[in-house]
């Protein structure tokens, strides 16, 4: 018997589930949600199709598990600079470097997908997200005691600076330029959300 056969029937319980899902990414990226199989995934973790099965009895909940694993296991610090710029200056900047190689890659690989099911990236942005506050609503809350902000700006434009980024790094295919990070930062979210609460004179 191999070792990885021997590995994968060692393997119980939780780090089993992680071994699974950590394949079915590496499936998803490489082969696209086509060759995405229940079948594919168990010879990839070296585990039995019958344990999959027991977990997840279609692809479509496997799918949605190993995405859920991803955002669990990926997710980006929360910076504390000191400063609402220095701050969202620094999620962007981390955000860029993590995402600018799959983000495009993974529309591109679900596309049967979305054909399948009738879904929508946003369907799979939400099983991304682990359910806690994102990192700019913590961002923002802190601006908010330090006394940057007079008050906390509505969701769209808390969110507005990774929707931006995410937009330009989906349309371009590539990394975005340290200027348009700042050109996001400083000449779109910083004066609407500095401008808020305001007396209108």
């Amino acid at each position: 018997m191999s070792s990885n056969k021997t590995a994968g029937l060692r393997r119980r319980g939780a780090a089993l589930e992680s071994a699974i899902l950590d394949a079915g990414w590496d499936q998803l990226i490489e082969a696209g949600y086509e060759r995405f199989t229940i079948d594919a995934v168990a010879a990839r973790s070296s585990a039995a199709r019958s344990v999959l099965y027991r977990r997840w009895p279609s692809r479509l909940e496997l799918l949605r598990a190993v995405i859920r694993r991803r955002g669990e296991i990926d997710l980006i610090p929360v910076p504390d600079t000191g400063t609402l710029r220095g701050d969202v200056l620094a999620i962007l900047t981390d955000f860029n470097d993590r995402r600018f190689r799959t983000i495009g890659l993974i529309a591109a690989r679900l596309g049967a997908y979305f054909e399948e099911t009738g879904g929508s990236p946003d369907e799979l942005r939400t099983l991304f997200i682990v359910d806690r506050p994102s990192a700019m609503e913590t961002i923002v809350e802190r601006a908010v005691e330090r006394g940057e902000l007079a008050t906390t700006p509505p969701a769209r434009i808390v969110s507005l600076p990774v929707d931006l980024l995410r937009h330009e790094l989906f349309m371009t295919m590539t990394a975005a330029t340290p200027r348009t990070i700042a050109e996001i930062v400083d000449d779109i979210f910083l004066p609407l959300a500095t401008n808020l609460g305001k007396t209108r004179r």
